[in-house]
């Protein structure tokens, strides 16, 4: 199975493409959706507790991730630490989703906002960065009730997406229409298969190696 992460910085595109790939038969996996079911665990809500305090709790102890955003959003040491409580447990996650799998798929795709960021891309065979210039995508997020200000202090909190391009082993403009960006997929998907078929397409370091 070939692993591909998927990248790209907020409000660019990520999980409008993510389907996209789904319907060419890709296992796809949007690690901010485990992330959401792991902050209703209890275990998990104990260390975030922790380490920000009552303050991002509301009166019915239900966690406020609109006042998580605001504190480690303002703070790299705050946002690091909560990434490393959380990081850990998600790629444990996608680890026993993919041993289900069993192999039956050829690709499978996780959604990881900040794979480069945190060097994660040895976890992969492959990578893709999806882009869009900033101002579209701040207009995207303003559509979808994102406040600009917060918009731009969590784009400042990724790495600026030219070095994400630079990285990527493939790339997708999505400044253009959804059937455009569509065609892209259909195009990288066309090559991702090609590379199972060839074989020897695994990079030197694997998720599996490193989850294992």
């Amino acid at each position: 199975m070939l692993l591909v992460g998927l990248t790209g910085n907020y409000g660019m595109g990520k999980s409008t493409v993510l389907p996209m790939f789904k319907k060419f038969g890709v296992v796809t996996i949007d690690a901010d959706k485990i992330v959401e079911s792991l902050l209703d665990e209890k275990n998990v809500l104990e260390k975030v507790r922790g380490l920000l305090g009552d303050k991002v709790f509301d009166k019915d102890d239900s966690l406020n991730k609109k006042k998580v955003g605001e504190v480690i959003f303002k703070n790299d040491m705050l946002r690091h630490s909560l990434e490393d409580i959380l990081h850990p447990l998600v790629f444990q996650r996608v680890k026993n989703f993919l041993e289900k799998m069993n192999g039956k798929n050829k690709i499978a795709m996780i959604e990881v906002p900040l794979l480069y960021e945190r060097g994660y891309e040895d976890r992969f065979d492959r990578t893709i960065t999806i882009y869009t210039k900033q101002e579209i995508a701040l207009n995207r997020l303003k559509k979808d009730g994102v406040d600009r200000e917060e918009a731009i202090l969590r784009l400042k909190a990724q790495l600026p997406i030219e070095e994400k391009i630079r990285r990527a082993d493939y790339v997708i403009d999505n400044n253009g229409t959804t059937e455009e960006t569509m065609k892209q997929v259909e195009i990288i998907y066309n090559k991702l298969l090609q590379e199972t078929e060839d074989g020897n397409n695994k990079r030197t370091r694997g998720i599996k190696k490193k989850l294992s």
